[in-house]
């Protein structure tokens, strides 16, 4: 029978690119994979990726696939739920997807990321209002205060969308089922913001639609497009809305660790064995 994991305890890969093994102890909470360009750190995490999509998908057995393992909490589990973001915003040239799609507002791989998000909100919405209605009609007088409670974390989400884009005057429509903005009494589709918004949009929605479940997100160099400021609050405002998250991210950039992490990261020359 499958069990789900809480979060990954240990990374190995063997033989990356025929020479080097990696073992990685990884944290419950925050994982950061620093190092100079060519290392590996990208590497490493597309073969977990990779190697996780088969594992949940049930190709593989045991966590096992050829050069690649882990280790899981509990480690009776036999496969982790995750999301992978990816920060770049390069223009989509896949024709087969662009006529899926049928979107002509999306033209960015960032777009396309929420297109995908889209639909995930919307069900995520109606799971918490299934929740909701169960906990008001259950007849139980201590289910009231749950009923509201279940909502909170859309509205945290909503209102850190609304302080991290105030400059601009965005504001998310908060009476819409589906991520719209409104500036200067315009209403804005999440394709007409910059590529910055995008992709913050991007990680604060893939973690609440999450539903405040243990998985683990994996972001490759998330500072990309970012300010630094909002650099700088990323993983806090991460864990904000999902404290059950395991993030594991690789990155160039100070400012992500500046705010209470730098315990967290791991240089790849320290988790390679020649």
């Amino acid at each position: 029978m499958k069990k789900q994991a809480d979060y990954i305890k240990r990374i190995e890969i063997k033989g990356l690119w025929g020479r080097k093994d990696i073992s990685w102890d990884l944290r419950p909470d925050v994982n950061i994979l620093s190092g100079v360009n060519g290392i590996g750190k990208s590497t490493i995490l597309n073969n977990s990726v990779s190697s996780l999509t088969l594992l949940e998908g049930g190709a593989l057995k045991n966590g096992v696939q050829p050069g690649v393992s882990f280790v899981f909490s509990p480690e009776d589990a036999t496969y982790i739920h995750f999301d992978v973001i990816r920060s770049f915003d390069r223009p989509l040239i896949n024709s087969a997807l662009l006529e899926k799609i049928g979107n002509q507002k999306v033209k960015t791989e960032l777009d396309w990321q929420l297109y995908q998000l889209q639909r995930r909100y919307l069900d995520y919405q109606v799971n918490i209002g299934n929740r909701i209605i169960e906990l008001l009609t259950s007849g139980n007088p201590a289910d009231q205060p749950k009923a509201t409670e279940a909502s909170l974390p859309k509205t945290k989400f909503q209102d850190l969308i609304d302080d991290l884009f105030s400059e601009t005057g965005k504001k998310i429509i908060r009476r819409s089922n589906e991520i719209q903005f409104e500036q200067d009494g315009d209403i804005l589709s999440p394709y007409q913001l910059s590529s910055g918004e995008k992709q913050m949009l991007v990680i604060l929605l893939t973690v609440l639609v999450q539903d405040n479940q243990a998985y683990t997100l994996f972001m490759d160099e998330p500072e990309i497009s970012l300010h630094v400021e909002w650099q700088q609050r990323l993983i806090s405002l991460i864990r904000e809305l999902n404290p059950n998250v395991q993030i594991i991210l690789s990155t160039h950039s100070p400012a992500l660790i500046m705010n209470g992490w730098i315990d967290a990261v791991t240089e790849v020359s320290d988790i390679t064995v020649q």
